[in-house]
């Protein structure tokens, strides 16, 4: 994991009307970077808000982090697009965290609050709507480059340029880029599912849809 990580960006949005086949959708996708200072709480950001609290939001998804490295691989994918800080719908645009070099329930200090990584962001829907093309949601689950989630352990003050700190590497040893794989093109590695299920930091949702899996490869064997 790089030294000299960092926040660049701090974004956020509430919940807003877009039209889609003729009706209105309600998604808290758009966000745009603030100045100053800002409060971290368990749920989200203030002045962060999210539509459908049914897939997005709750305590394992309080912020949504994008690694600004990607942005370099976007903007080849999609020339001529302007992609500002927040594209991706991010409430922390990063340097120096990177799905690959991240361990589920890694814990940081970011501004004045402690977080854990939880999770990476499987896309939806919304993010075609926010890049106005529907074949971006199949191309960003493709790219792996996926970012990912923090809980939120202690509140605290944020801002552009905080410093983040690790305090604690997670010894489970499974990557944010490990959870992506099995969702994607490891989806019969039967020894990664298992220690996957195995990892106390790792939301009940994945264990349970690995658990699944899991049964479903025993039963076909």
């Amino acid at each position: 994991m790089e030294t000299g990580m960092k926040l660049l960006s701090v974004n956020v949005g509430r919940p807003r009307a877009v039209m889609q086949d003729g009706d209105a959708d309600f998604t808290g996708i758009f966000k745009d970077p603030v100045k100053g200072r800002v409060t971290l709480r368990t749920l989200n950001l203030d002045g962060d808000g999210q539509a459908d609290l049914s897939v997005h939001g709750g305590p394992t998804k309080a912020v949504y982090v994008y690694p600004s490295e990607h942005y370099d691989f976007w903007k080849r994918e999609l020339p001529g697009m302007e992609l500002p800080w927040g594209m991706f719908g991010e409430n922390f645009t990063t340097v120096g965290l990177l799905e690959s070099q991240l361990n589920i329930g890694d814990k940081f200090h970011v501004g004045s609050a402690t977080v854990t990584v939880t999770e990476p962001r499987m896309p939806c829907y919304k993010l075609g709507i926010k890049f106005g093309r529907p074949d971006i949601v199949k191309k960003f689950l493709a790219s792996e480059r996926t970012g990912f989630y923090f809980r939120v352990l202690e509140e605290g003050a944020v801002g552009a340029d905080d410093g983040v700190r690790l305090i604690e590497r997670n010894n489970d040893g499974l990557r944010v880029s490990d959870v992506t794989s099995l969702y994607t093109h490891e989806k019969a590695n039967l020894g990664l599912l298992r220690r996957a299920i195995k990892v106390e930091a790792l939301p009940e949702s994945w264990k349970s849809y690995f658990q699944h899996r899991l049964a479903k490869l025993a039963g076909s064997a």
